[in-house]
């Protein structure tokens, strides 16, 4: 009997020293078993944020290019009356005798850069010719070529032109075109912009034989 009471009154006292710890702490049974049910770092606050959105640099603008110039035409380049094809020689015709010709052009100039011979044209005609795609003037300021024309070969262009065109050179000494790979006919298109006055064909060009050149 007495040990159960002293039991009890153990009890009894541990209940009551248990409830006095409480009571010092501020907790009642209620908050010591919140106390002990809380997790650990229950009084550290937890900000959850989204991270911050991930900016993507901006794609540089696209770059224009500056329209390029069209190309400007020579002065010579006019519309045309007639255009054609056909073969073009060569020719220097300085009455010097030196090329087998016989006098001056026939009309009476100077042989020059850009005077071309036609065998039916009329005299003063103005023009300009393309070989692969380079451009280059001429006016009409003799005859021929002669027996050449009946096989196709309508113009003689001067040489220091045709030179260029083949990308040759004009030797003055021999009157000959030189360094073209021996180039001494070439498949032109030619574009008649004003006819000369006088006698002439204002067509195709005739063989030399016709006479076309006299009407």
């Amino acid at each position: 009997m007495y040990a159960i009471k002293g039991i009890l009154k153990n009890k009894t006292a541990t209940t009551a020293l248990a409830a006095c710890g409480l009571a010092v702490l501020g907790l009642g049974a209620t908050g010591a078993a919140s106390a002990l049910a809380a997790p650990p770092h229950a009084g550290h606050v937890r900000i959850h944020t989204k991270p911050a959105a991930i900016v993507k640099p901006a794609k540089p603008a696209a770059i224009v290019q500056p329209a390029k110039p069209a190309l400007k035409e020579p002065s010579f380049v006019k519309p045309a009356v007639l255009t054609g094809k056909t073969t073009a020689s060569y020719f220097w015709d300085d009455a010097s005798g030196r090329a087998g010709d016989t006098g001056l052009p026939a009309s009476g100039k100077p042989m020059q850069k850009g005077m071309a011979a036609s065998p039916s044209w009329p005299l003063g005609t103005e023009g300009y010719v393309v070989y692969k795609g380079q451009k280059k003037p001429f006016f009409v300021g003799d005859r021929g070529p002669g027996v050449p024309s009946s096989k196709g070969i309508m113009l003689d262009l001067d040489g220091q032109t045709f030179a260029e065109l083949t990308g040759g050179t004009f030797d003055m000494t021999s009157l000959a075109v030189k360094d073209n790979g021996g180039a001494g006919h070439i498949p032109i298109e030619y574009h008649i912009t004003k006819w000369g006055t006088g006698t002439g064909l204002k067509a195709d060009p005739v063989p030399f034989a016709i006479g076309a050149w006299r009407r």
